[in-house]
């Protein structure tokens, strides 16, 4: 029996509700498990780049290590510690979404700063930017000395898989250790991945590339330079001895 037009549309009315209300309480009810595990990355990423982790499986001896090493604060773009936001909010570190802050003007961007507080002192920096077909970001982590590289981090969405997505290997990230981002004169030199891989000793502000991902190294070497930039004002106001550097 052929059922009518107002039946159909009913059933397809109340199939969609259902199905909407499903979805929106399986949202509600996995969003804290989504925090969380957004939480334990980001804190992993950013303890790799000062110490080895990648042993650790337990969600919760993450967290102990990370509360145990890392202390954490915002800066604006003129390096001054900030802890309210535009409507009075306290701000948290780690909870900076850097990629939403990225399409700010840089003026107007804060920028959260982990900063290691047992064993050798290191200052960690969030970077966010584009590969060859979606975004990269990373954490770079710099010595006492706010110059010489510590460690780094790189991720990505979907950079190509024996090329570009090499930039999360332990291999790569190596090669930027020692390395450092200012000249013998005080001036921004940054780092920059050469084309090509060489496999040559080169210089303190260059490393060897990726065979066939110049546009993934470009991506990279633009996203450091600028978040380098944008923490200039901090590491210059901290190497002078500002209050910031005790914190």
């Amino acid at each position: 029996m052929r059922q009518s037009n107002t039946y159909i549309l009913i059933f397809a009315a109340g199939l969609t509700i259902i199905v909407g209300g499903l979805l929106s309480t399986a949202s509600v009810v996995l969003k804290p498990l989504q925090d969380k595990q957004v939480e334990l990355d980001t804190k992993k990423k950013i303890l790799s780049a000062v110490m080895e982790v990648s042993s650790i499986k337990d969600p919760d001896e993450i967290l102990r290590v990370y509360s145990e090493n890392i202390s954490s604060y915002v800066v604006d773009f003129q390096g001054n510690v900030i802890e309210k936001d535009a409507k009075g909010m306290d701000v948290v570190a780690e909870k900076i979404n850097v990629a939403k802050n990225s399409k700010l003007p840089k003026e107007d961007r804060m920028y959260p700063v982990f900063q290691a507080i047992s064993g050798d002192k290191a200052y960690i920096f969030p970077m966010y930017g584009q590969g060859l077909w979606d975004w990269i970001s990373g954490f770079i982590a710099l010595e006492g000395d706010l110059n010489t590289v510590k460690g780094i981090t790189f991720d990505h969405k979907t950079e190509t898989p024996g090329l570009g997505a090499r930039i999360t290997d332990v291999e790569i990230q190596k090669r930027y250790v020692g390395k450092r981002i200012y000249d013998q004169s005080g001036a921004l030199k940054s780092i920059d991945m050469v084309k090509g891989e060489k496999g040559l000793p080169l210089d303190d502000h260059h490393v060897d590339g990726m065979s066939g991902a110049t546009m993934t190294g470009k991506g990279v070497n633009a996203m450091l330079r600028k978040y380098l930039e944008s923490y200039g004002n901090f590491i210059s106001k901290t190497k002078q001895g500002s209050k910031v550097a005790s914190l």
